[in-house]
């Protein structure tokens, strides 16, 4: 794709958010427009501005990049996520709207009546959130680079800007109504060249997926390796290489690669024939049969990462801060469980897609398992399938509709983050807001240009694992249990943090080590959420004493609707 046209789309997506924000700028004049819209959001332009901020830089690029790389496995992630709804569903969304609150501080603070627990759902909030920015602003670098050769912390930059004038600006109410612009924004982006792509690969005449030969070059090409990878070759084969390969050094000069295990290093280029295989990535599955399109083949462990990957996904939804806070903006109960039917539909729809654009992937890009940049795949296809003016084009407008994943996800991560800070770390009130949105952009952003470039699936994976073993018990226990006590909260929330969060330092930091630890370390939420549960539920009940003496009027606050007009209580947020 043409870099003018690449950055054409970029450009035209910042504009229209910078003036849709402006509309909601217009109308956000007070603390509870900037907190929750007033609460007055309707259940379509709710969902529609949920779909915009879940559907992350992981949900576009990375779901469509793990597919390409690792085949059917990865299909679990998108049905996860969309399930994540029905649990939230059935079991929080209500009755979390019904308790008054602003954040999930809040409702701790609410339910239990301290301010020892609201302090470390306060730390986890941030820290939750800090993780879920990180890939947001590393694959915003990712698509710059890709197609203008831009810097990669440029990205990242241009999104922080981005967001921070929306967010300052105008509050939840501007975000929601940018976020809801940008769920169609991004289903158009990614359904409209999907029909071109699918048109160009029928009339193409390309091999399915059946056939266990490895994937091909189709043209001489040049690879490009984004970070150190280890292939392993299964035919001779010359290249040109420019760089490290195997620890030696080559400046374009001719090189046979023989069968075996091959090292390319950083910033290595390496020029394959046309015909030549694809090298096999260690790790990943070597054609496009039966090891690629089957779950659960040729991998250690594999059974119970799925599950484990699951139960994550299933299960932290309900704890991600930025999701949870828009059910604070509906007018009542009812309206937020109407409002999580109509998310459904809407994922549903929209997570049909990257997967075709993993399986279109497999076929025509295959190298990018080798630059470590799979997640490109969905910038990439609408150029090698269709060329031209037309892939041009279509290229573009997928790069706008991974700019604007990026934008709503950050803001609404921003937004959660921000008023987590503004209430229990500064002042409170509009001005704190502000501050506090600045905090929340600057450190994930620093984390980012500095931090080592890891797969947007993955470490969003980790980031539902965390809030899978610490928020998810919390609201499960305190919104269904009243016998859930301050000690019984405080233990589960630390000890579930504490060990899922462990796993993501070292999985992000060196990587999982080989074997069965490395498998419970890369996929930590099957034994971190039943130790959070039941030492939240052990503690409790060994301390009886500690129940909140106002339990039971909370409790029928959170499951009476409120058409039957009684008691709500005298609770209030912090300092709003």
């Amino acid at each position: 794709m043409s870099a003018a046209y690449g950055l054409a789309g970029v450009l035209l997506v910042v504009v229209a958010t910078m003036l849709v924000g402006v509309l909601g700028v217009r109308i956000s004049r007070t603390t509870s427009d900037f907190y929750v819209a007033s609460r007055t959001v309707t259940p379509l332009r709710n969902a529609s501005a949920i779909g915009g901020e879940y559907l992350s830089a992981a949900s576009f690029l990375g779901i469509a990049g793990l597919i390409l790389a690792y085949g059917a496995d990865m299909l679990w992630l998108p049905v996860g996520w969309t399930g994540g709804y029905l649990v939230l569903l059935v079991l929080v969304s209500a009755p979390l709207r019904r308790s008054g609150a602003y954040t999930l501080p809040d409702f701790a603070e609410a339910r239990l009546e301290s301010m020892a627990v609201r302090r470390v759902a306060s730390v986890f909030v941030v820290l939750i959130s800090w993780l879920y920015l990180l890939p947001q602003f590393q694959s915003a670098g990712l698509v710059l680079r890709t197609v203008t050769g831009a810097p990669v912390w440029t990205g990242g930059v241009l999104v922080a800007v981005v967001v921070a004038a929306n967010v300052l600006a105008g509050g939840m109410r501007s975000v929601t109504m940018v976020q809801a612009f940008q769920y169609w924004l991004k289903l158009t982006a990614l359904a409209v060249p999907l029909v071109f792509l699918l048109m160009a690969w029928r009339y193409d005449g390309a091999p399915g997926l059946s056939s266990d030969v490895p994937p091909r070059f189709g043209d001489r090409t040049t690879v490009s390796v984004g970070m150190a990878v280890t292939v392993e070759v299964t035919t001779p084969v010359q290249v040109t290489a420019d760089g490290r390969v195997d620890g030696r050094a080559h400046s374009g000069s001719p090189l046979a690669l023989g069968p075996g295990r091959h090292r390319f290093d950083k910033d290595t280029s390496v020029t394959f024939p046309a015909g030549a295989d694809v090298p096999h990535v260690s790790g990943r599955p070597a054609t496009t049969g039966r090891e690629w399109a089957l779950p659960l083949d040729g991998r250690d462990h594999s059974l119970y990462a799925t599950y484990s990957l699951i139960l994550a996904t299933f299960l932290g939804t309900m704890g991600l801060p930025h999701v949870l806070v828009r059910f604070y903006t509906n007018p009542d109960g009812r309206t937020a469980r109407r409002t999580t039917v109509v998310v459904l539909t809407l994922l549903g729809a929209f997570y049909l897609l990257p997967a075709l654009y993993g399986v279109l992937g497999r076929l025509y890009t295959p190298e990018l398992l080798m630059t470590g940049r799979a997640d490109a795949v969905v910038l990439t296809l609408p150029g090698r399938l269709i060329g031209g003016l037309g892939g041009d084009l279509l290229g573009a407008l997928v790069t706008g509709g991974a700019v604007a994943a990026f934008l709503s996800t950050s803001s609404g991560i921003t937004v959660s983050v921000a008023g987590v800070l503004a209430q229990d770390i500064l002042r409170g009130g509009v001005r704190s807001f502000r501050v506090g949105t600045l905090l929340a952009l600057a450190v994930p952003l620093g984390l980012a240009i500095a931090a080592r470039s890891l797969a947007v699936a993955d470490v969003v994976g980790l980031a539902f694992a965390v809030a899978a073993s610490t928020f998810c018990p919390l609201l499960v226990l305190g919104v269904w249990w009243r016998r859930l006590t301050v000690p019984g909260a405080l233990a589960g929330l630390v000890l579930g943090g504490a060990l899922a969060g462990t796993a993501v330092v070292v999985t992000i930091a060196a990587g999982p080590p080989p074997g069965l630890l490395g498998a419970l370390l890369a996929q930590p939420a099957a034994w971190t959420v039943p130790i959070a549960f039941t030492v939240m539920i052990l503690v409790s009940l060994c301390t009886p004493g500690r129940i909140p003496r106002g339990v039971a009027r909370m409790m029928v606050r959170l499951h009476t609707p409120e058409s039957l007009d009684v008691d709500r209580g005298t609770w209030r947020p912090k300092r709003v």
